[in-house]
């Protein structure tokens, strides 16, 4: 007898567009034993604090507070913890209020929530490229098209922006997405000139800027530049006017399990966004809230600062290696903090084809860089991940890995 084969429904059009993560897929292969990989820019285990969050969790648990660490909350976030980051982004140069804050599970649900609060069918983002893999994943569920940022090589002008846009989908162009310091996947940092232009290409097309900072915290060397927010504050005088959306996140610098993340923005913004926040989730956990507010408020710069010296120690190995080991031809980024390095190979290289080879050969991980690109470009780029292997793992990987490249 002929088996049926397995129903499913007819999905919504969107459907079609959702991909799986590379690099979620690349994550498997941690498991494999002798694999050295520079696929996830997941942060070091090594580094969690891992007895302030066991204290932390005890005291959420408590007598008197238990009650509140498990139970529904507020959407908008744990009040102390919104606190906190008031003054941490006080710090940054931008004044805020709670009400300014909305806390997200993760940045990535941030940036899934502006996607869905800002695109309708046919409307342009604009995207540097590459871009964060992540960040055009939340996106292309809602179905837009991309178009490219180069603010530091000079961008189109707006109408010409505005013109392709109505062309190719009959859209507008809805936002600006940009992570401007030590990328994900290059590890490049925005120059000052560069957020300028940005600002003023926001500005005269009348559209919001995405700011994600995922690894703004982790600078080893030069001097630290303004957000975005903070630039744009600095000329308009008040955060409920700013055209930036900072997006930030607390899983690079103190542990991302708690999946906390925050957005901080104008309230008249933050108010829709608690209205997708309840329809979605209703509220991230109260008690990974009350856990992380403790840590943020005990640990963050100790832990900010040990995570510099240690990623820094890594950056340089991979460095020194790529320096000793890969062929003439090849070209790298020399990233100032983050994760990442970007490596360019010749043109004639498919890097998707050769990760099957590395992983096979030289049991090396790495994420093909195409990826990383709206269009069907990037085939000869790697990013490259110095968080997780120590730096004799990491010489010995760029040595396999450049030889296979010789090859």
């Amino acid at each position: 007898m002929q088996l049926q084969a397995d129903w499913e429904p007819r999905y919504a059009r969107r459907a079609e567009r959702m991909r799986a993560s590379e690099i979620r897929e690349l994550l498997k292969l941690l498991d494999e034993p002798g694999i050295i990989s520079f696929a996830g820019g997941i942060p070091d285990p090594a580094l969690f604090p891992v007895e302030t969050a066991r204290e932390a969790y005890a005291a959420a648990l408590a007598d008197g507070v238990a009650g509140q660490a498990l139970q529904y909350s507020v959407s908008e976030g744990y009040l102390p913890l919104r606190e906190w980051i008031v003054g941490h982004m006080g710090r940054l140069g931008v004044p805020c209020e709670t009400d300014n804050i909305l806390i997200t599970s993760g940045s990535q649900q941030a940036l899934e929530f502006l996607g869905r609060l800002l695109l309708t069918a046919g409307d342009t983002a604009l995207v540097t490229a590459p871009t964060y893999l992540g960040a055009l994943q939340a996106f292309s569920a809602y179905e837009p098209r991309y178009d490219e940022l180069r603010p530091e090589h000079g961008n189109r002008t707006p109408d010409a922006y505005r013109r392709a846009a109505a062309a190719e989908q009959g859209g507008d162009v809805k936002f600006a997405y940009v992570v401007p310091d030590f990328a994900n996947p290059t590890g490049e940092t925005l120059s000052l000139a560069g957020r300028t232009r940005l600002l003023d290409l926001a500005t005269d097309l009348g559209i919001p800027i995405l700011e994600d900072t995922a690894y703004a915290a982790l600078r080893f060397e030069g001097e630290p530049l303004a957000s975005l927010q903070a630039l744009d504050i600095a000329r308009i005088g008040s955060i409920d006017a700013t055209r930036v959306i900072y997006c930030g996140t607390f899983s690079k610098t103190l542990t991302p399990g708690l999946r906390t993340g925050w957005i901080c923005a104008g309230r008249a913004l933050i108010r829709r966004l608690v209205l997708i926040k309840q329809m979605s989730d209703l509220n991230s956990a109260a008690i990974n809230q009350m856990v992380m507010h403790r840590l943020a408020s005990t640990q963050y710069p100790a832990q900010v600062a040990k995570a510099i010296e240690h990623y820094r120690r890594r950056r340089d190995a991979m460095l020194a290696a790529l320096e000793r080991h890969m062929p003439s031809g090849v070209t790298w980024t020399r990233p100032e903090g983050g994760l990442f390095i970007w490596l360019t190979l010749p043109a004639h290289i498919d890097t998707r084809a050769l990760l099957q080879r590395s992983v096979a050969e030289a049991r090396v991980a790495f994420v093909p860089g195409a990826a990383f690109f709206a269009g069907d470009t990037g085939h000869n780029t790697i990013r490259l991940s110095y968080s997780l292997p120590g730096e004799a793992e990491i010489a010995q990987g760029i040595e396999r890995l450049a030889a296979l490249v010789k090859a």
